[in-house]
Formats: structure tokens, sequence, C-alpha cells
């Protein structure tokens, strides 16, 4: 792969003429000019210029080589120095925080502007978005389970309580009478012959209300699987059907009993969203910001 610094290089030898003026202009040793100079040369294969006593003459080809990148390497260059000059000028640094779609939609989004955060956004799933906060491309995310990272913080966000929720409509009679009775093979029976939504072929978040409440993996077969809550409320809304959701995603649709709560569980399943970071990497005054979000 060839390395920017190669071309930048390139363009100050042939604008400078020499190896020394070179180094002067990019504020680097010589012996670094030449090693550049060198694997840009072997890597296009082709000399790109003659050295003389005291010049560095280029070659046709160098030439020909420096018409063809200098537009490209100029405009790249200018966009260094603007984006430096903003930065010194006082405008706030990018953040870049990952979350799950839905929850940035339902908690974050609201409170980003007033943040006072240069934002950039990546939904996703959390053990995608806790590589690439390990990796340095995201400062921050919104975590919806813990990962054995080292340097990771993990600060509580919110607390969230699943809802097993069903169509308007739907009949939960034999569901009721099951309940009733205490015949836990009976409700389960029930639950399994209705027609779930499910977020992931994993069934990660049915699975947990299911071990909470029956203390086995769920035998649930779903009928339909939609990466995206919104779109399975919308669908269970106007259908008919059952899913288990947070219940920030849908106390909003059970006030207005657009959403029927079908099964509180025997007892609460919950889950911690956590705001994640890398204390070697953090910055307090940012993250005070980014606090605010959740505030």
């Amino acid at each position: 792969m060839v390395n920017f610094e190669w071309y930048r290089t390139f363009k100050a030898i042939y604008q400078t003429g020499t190896l020394t003026g070179a180094a002067q202009e990019l504020l680097i040793s010589q012996p670094n000019v030449s090693q550049h100079l060198s694997s840009l040369e072997a890597y296009i294969g082709k000399q790109l210029f003659e050295r003389k006593p005291r010049k560095m003459e280029p070659t046709e080809y160098g030439k020909l080589f420096y018409t063809q990148i200098i537009g490209a390497v100029e405009r790249l260059e200018k966009v260094e120095t603007d984006f430096r000059h903003t930065t010194l000028q006082g405008t706030p640094p990018l953040v870049c925080i990952g979350a799950p779609r839905e929850y940035f939609h339902k908690i974050l989004a609201p409170r980003v502007s007033e943040s006072g955060l240069h934002l950039a956004v990546k939904f996703g799933v959390t053990k995608d978005l806790m590589q690439q906060l390990s990796e340095g491309e995201l400062n921050y995310v919104f975590a919806t389970s813990k990962m054995d990272e080292k340097n990771m913080v993990y600060e509580p966000a919110l607390q969230e309580t699943f809802h097993l929720v069903g169509s308007p409509e739907l009949d939960t009679t034999g569901l009721k009478k099951a309940l009733a009775q205490k015949d836990m093979d009976k409700v389960e029976h029930w639950l399994c012959t209705r027609q779930w939504f499910a977020y992931s072929s994993d069934l990660m978040i049915i699975r947990r209300f299911w071990l909470k409440n029956f203390k086995k993996r769920p035998p649930v077969k779903p009928t339909y699987i939609i990466p995206d809550f919104d779109s399975i409320i919308s669908a269970i809304r106007q259908g008919n059907g059952v899913t288990v959701v947070s219940d920030y995603l849908v106390k909003e649709w059970l006030k207005r009993k657009e959403l029927k709560e079908v099964w509180k569980g025997v007892a609460p399943t919950t889950n911690t969203i956590y705001l994640a970071y890398d204390k070697t990497r953090v910055d307090e005054t940012q993250l005070k910001q980014v606090r605010r979000l959740i505030a």
C-alpha cells in the first residue's frame, strides 16, 4: 500500500530540486526523504529522479507522474490545513460514538443539539462497536453488555426492563388461565404457539426473558426475524404477533393501547446499558459533554 507521505516527499523533492531542501520543507531527516523516495520508486517500478551531484533531476516518467498526482496531493494537504485551522480556531473536535440505533433514536437524539458536541454516530451491535472502540475508531460506545477489555470503563447509563408485548387485539385468555393455575408448562405452550417476531436468529433478548422465567432456553421458532425494533413494533401494532422488547421503546404505545402487555413475567427481566470508553484515551471535558446525553 502506498503511504501518502511518499507522495508528499516526492512533491517536495520535485519542487525544491534537492533532498536537503525537501527535508527542510517537510521537517524530517534527509535519510527519511531518501527512504520515502526509494519506497515510492520500488512500489511503482519506475525511476523518478536522476541523482546528480547538486540536484535531483526528474526523469520523463517523474515529470509525467508529477502532473498526475500534484492536484490530488495539494487537495489533501489543503484539507489537512483547513482541518487544523478550524480546530485551532475553537471548533470542537469530532467525537465518534457508537450505539444501538433504537437507543440513540429514543434516548440520545433529543439531547444531541444541547450537548455542545461535534458528533459522528455509528449504529451497530455492542460486540462490533466495542471492537471499534478498542481500535480507536470510536471514542465512546453505549453498550448493552460489558466486555473483558483492558482499560475499558463502563458507566451505567440506563436500566432497561424487558416486556413481552403483542398486538392490541391478541386474545390472551388462555395465557391468563394458565397463569391463574400457575401451570408454567401451559404458559410456555401458549407462548410457543404464538407468531413470534425476533430481532436476531440467536433470540438474544427472548432468550434472556425465557431464562429468567422458565430457567431454560426458549423453544420458540420465530416467524419473522427483523433486525430493527421500530419495524418489529410497527408490524405487531398493525398485525398479529408477540415479541420481547425494552420498556423505553414501547411505553408510549402501551399507554395508547396500540400494543398490549402480554405478560410481565414471574420477575422483571432487566439489563443495564453502559457508557463505555477507554480510560487511557478519554478527554475529561469531552466526557462531561457526552454524559449530558444521558443526564
